[in-house]
């Protein structure tokens, strides 16, 4: 009979066995099914969330670029005034007649002003038209605009020669402040605005005169015409004009995505930025040149102008090493710049900073800006050209030249205030510089 209960425990011990090795099998298929499941649903997840974030990013890019890239709607509505005989200028017949200058490819940064590169014939240019706003020296935290009923409704029909004159002096003696050579620098418009040079201002080029005037970086271009750091107008229509091209900008830096931007620290990122310049000596030529347009724009023929974003972006410079500003917007005169400031209301210094560079202090008893920039154009420049000279710099004059950089950079107050220092630190610098290339064929 034990033996029998063996048997029987056997039996019942090998059928659970049995039994629950067959669960197990049956088990093991389910849950490599339930896994397999979860991983297609997982890669279908990722993959529409993937095209999904690709459709957005080619929406928002193509939607940015249509409203930023709008240069066929500016030629159209220029030639349209042109063909009616509203507007004039020496780029009117090739751009509409012609079609021998022609828009490239788009630069715009924002919508109102369009900015293509392009080619005159021969030439290559920056053309630069105005969409339904004229900028105005309303001295906000950036350059604000103010829209009109037409750019090109002044001056009116049957204004004089002699009246449209006054109109242009006045207006220049509300930019750049009384000047005793004001009257040479009317000639000069009125030089520019006959462009083809019969003696005559027509009512069409007088228009396209006054709407360009407006412009900040026309009215610079007109200033500093015979200085080599500005490029060159090549010619205009209406409010859009063409300015020479500048091959290599910015000054320094590296475009990067802002997805990379994220991960790199601001210390190797300022590295990074100095890794595709020229030579020293080249460097340094081009620096020289950028203290040389400080000198140009302070107390310069025709006013002071103070640079209110010195950052490398807004200058390049040519094959021969020669510095060119890339973007005027932000030198305004200093007349229109104080008078702007003596106006806004303050309470914290913040909120006395016009561009990226010019600050005034705030006066807390009257909560008025003060008129006086707190740091001069020569210290502004010597920031950005810090790391840009330092890095490379011959061992001889590596400390000397560290040394009057960040003197320059010290430098407060206006340059009025400190006229003697300023122009001294200046010709240092200047000095140190030609000194160590004139020698070499970069000089």
């Amino acid at each position: 009979m034990r033996k029998d209960l063996v048997s029987v425990v056997r039996c019942a011990l090998f059928a659970m066995a049995r039994g629950l090795f067959s669960w197990v099998w049956l088990r093991k298929p389910i849950y490599i099914q339930a896994r397999f499941s979860y991983l297609h649903m997982k890669y279908l997840f990722f993959s529409w969330l993937a095209v999904f974030v690709g459709s957005w990013v080619v929406y928002v890019e193509y939607s940015s670029y249509s409203e930023l890239c709008r240069g066929h709607e500016c030629k159209n509505s220029i030639c349209d005034k042109y063909r009616k005989g509203v507007i004039d200028g020496s780029a009117c017949r090739s751009l509409c007649e012609k079609d021998t200058l022609y828009l490239g490819k788009c630069l715009s940064a924002k919508p109102n002003n369009q900015v293509y590169s392009g080619g005159w014939g021969d030439l290559e240019g920056v053309i630069k038209c105005q969409m339904e706003e004229i900028p105005h020296y309303n001295l906000g935290a950036e350059m604000e605009h103010r829209k009109e009923a037409s750019p090109f409704n002044k001056p009116t029909k049957g204004t004089s020669v002699e009246k449209f004159k006054e109109m242009v002096l006045s207006h220049l003696k509300t930019k750049v402040g009384e000047q005793a050579n004001l009257p040479d620098l009317v000639s000069l418009v009125f030089s520019m605005a006959d462009y083809n040079k019969d003696g005559l201002i027509s009512l069409p080029e007088a228009r396209s005169t006054w709407a360009l005037l407006q412009l900040n970086e026309f009215l610079l271009a007109i200033v500093l015409q015979d200085r080599e750091h500005t490029p060159r107008l090549l010619g205009f229509c209406g409010d859009l004009y063409v300015m020479e091209k500048v091959p290599y900008a910015p000054l320094y830096g590296i475009s990067l995505p802002w997805v990379v931007e994220l991960w790199i620290p601001a210390g190797v990122r300022r590295s990074m930025d100095q890794w595709f310049t020229p030579s020293w000596p080249r460097k340094a030529k081009i620096s020289i040149g950028l203290l040389e347009l400080v000198e140009d724009v302070f107390h310069g023929t025709f006013g002071s102008f103070l640079m209110c974003d010195v950052s490398a972006d807004g200058f390049g410079y040519n094959d021969h090493h020669d510095l060119k500003v890339m973007d005027t917007r932000h030198i305004v005169p200093e007349a229109t710049f104080q008078k702007a400031m003596r106006e806004r209301r303050c309470d914290t210094e913040d909120d006395c900073l016009y561009g990226a560079d010019c600050r005034t202090s705030c006066d807390l008893t009257k909560h008025r800006c003060t008129p006086e920039v707190t740091q001069p154009n020569l210290a502004k420049a010597c920031g950005t050209l810090k790391d840009y000279l330092l890095n490379g710099a011959p061992s001889d004059i590596q400390e000397e030249l560290e040394k009057q950089l960040y003197a320059c950079i010290a430098l407060k107050g206006s340059a009025e205030q400190m006229e003697m220092e300023h122009s001294l630190i200046l010709n240092n610098l200047k000095s140190l510089l030609w000194k160590k290339i004139s020698h070499t064929k970069d000089s």
